[in-house]
């Protein structure tokens, strides 16, 4: 069931570049069932037009306090009355200190100040002003108001080359969160009183104290595991490789850099785990000798780095005892299920997920993914969706593989 169909959505986009984001949100929430109805401040209309706004959204836009065309004039109670939830994304910290000071000298802050439902905020800004001791004691105001919820910021790369907390969580991850506002309480919580223990991200491979190998991984996949597995009510610990993201905050996270250090973290929180993951891109080997000093390049036109293989977490889990349920992921390029299933096999894994990584629209980076679930018994095959979506595709299964471990 999707817990958005005919939801009414309130969509706030404030003055900041993360606005261009707001479009493609309003095409996830489209695409989750939901009604939208857009509401522009001034400086958001810098950043993009309502032309797209309404485009996408299939309603006027709105930006008028004072509409003679809205009903009785009085268009913010309309909209008040109308929404089930009011979402601001991006969030302004100009917008963010008005709201907690309730002021009402537009047509967001006054619908917002009006309405009875909950109002969402995903903060956008620049590190040094959402670190600001004054945007701060904002946002702890804003968290003791119940009808208040915060998605992000998060942490990464900012259009003025910043790097660090302000950015607006991706479209994506909004989606989600707004999905689990809705999704009732009541809802089977498959995984409740259950252990799960799940990798992400990449891991790092020194050379020399300046260089490393890796791959792609952004760790987009495991995170949304670990929420996905957190809404079906286990307890989740997150061993994650260098990743930009944010854990989800109910999980105990582990970070770790390299194959070895991911290899001990597992095989320690595996020992009480019911589910085990591994949704991490481990790194097949690392060089054989780390240089105490930085490589200097010489004359050489060529360099040789002598490569060993690193432990296979995966199959070292699964020769525990007692085993928990193991589920390894295999990012292939071809024959991507007849391989995955000859990991299946050869590592003594109840399940295993194959996704193509040559399709630049899916796996490594991309918010999403399409996978094939094999066990044993035969493939269930998921079409490409949200990792959010998939994630919790991918949890129901293994659910249920686990009740019958």
């Amino acid at each position: 069931m999707n817990h958005l169909t005919d939801k009414n959505i309130l969509l706030g986009v404030t003055g900041g570049i993360a606005a261009y984001k707001s479009a493609e949100l309003i095409r996830a929430l489209k695409k989750l069932g939901a009604h939208v109805q857009v509401i522009t401040t001034p400086a958001a209309e810098s950043f993009i037009t309502p032309l797209t706004l309404q485009a996408l959204s299939g309603n006027p836009v709105r930006n008028s306090l004072l509409d003679p065309s809205a009903e009785a004039g009085m268009g913010h109670i309309e909209l008040a009355r109308w929404a089930d939830l009011i979402v601001v994304a991006p969030a302004s910290a100009d917008f963010l200190a008005r709201l907690v000071h309730g002021f009402a000298n537009d047509l967001l802050s006054t619908v917002c100040l009006a309405a009875t439902c909950p109002i969402a905020v995903a903060p956008a800004m620049n590190q040094a002003m959402w670190h600001n001791p004054v945007t701060q004691s904002n946002m702890a105001k804003i968290a003791a108001f119940p009808h208040i919820l915060v998605c992000g910021p998060a942490a990464g790369e900012q259009a003025c080359g910043d790097v660090g907390y302000g950015r607006m969580e991706e479209p994506c991850d909004i989606a989600a969160f707004i999905t689990r506002y809705f999704t009732p309480r009541h809802a089977p919580q498959q995984l409740a009183g259950q252990h799960v223990v799940i990798s992400a991200g990449p891991t790092r491979e020194a050379i020399d104290p300046v260089r490393y190998l890796s791959n792609e991984s952004s760790g987009k996949m495991g995170y949304a595991l670990a929420q996905a597995a957190l809404d079906a009510g286990a307890t989740v610990t997150l061993i994650s490789g260098p990743s930009a993201l944010t854990p989800p905050a109910a999980c105990t996270t582990v970070n770790v850099v390299s194959a070895q250090q991911m290899h001990s973290a597992c095989l320690a929180a595996a020992a009480t785990a019911d589910v085990f993951i591994g949704a991490a891109a481990v790194a097949d080997f690392r060089p054989a000798h780390q240089q105490e000093q930085k490589i200097k390049k010489g004359r050489s036109a060529s360099m040789h780095i002598e490569l060993i293989k690193n432990p296979d977490i995966i199959a070292d889990v699964a020769q525990l005892t007692p085993k928990p349920c193991v589920v390894g992921f295999a990012a292939e390029t071809q024959n991507v299920e007849q391989y995955a299933l000859g990991k299946l096999q050869a590592k003594n894994l109840d399940a295993i997920i194959a996704n193509d990584v040559s399709d630049k629209n899916i796996g490594f980076n991309s918010d999403q993914n399409a996978v094939s679930i094999i066990t044993h018994q035969g493939t269930h095959r998921i079409a490409q969706n949200h990792k959010h979506a998939i994630a919790t595709s991918i949890i129901h299964h293994i659910s249920q593989l686990q009740a019958s471990h």
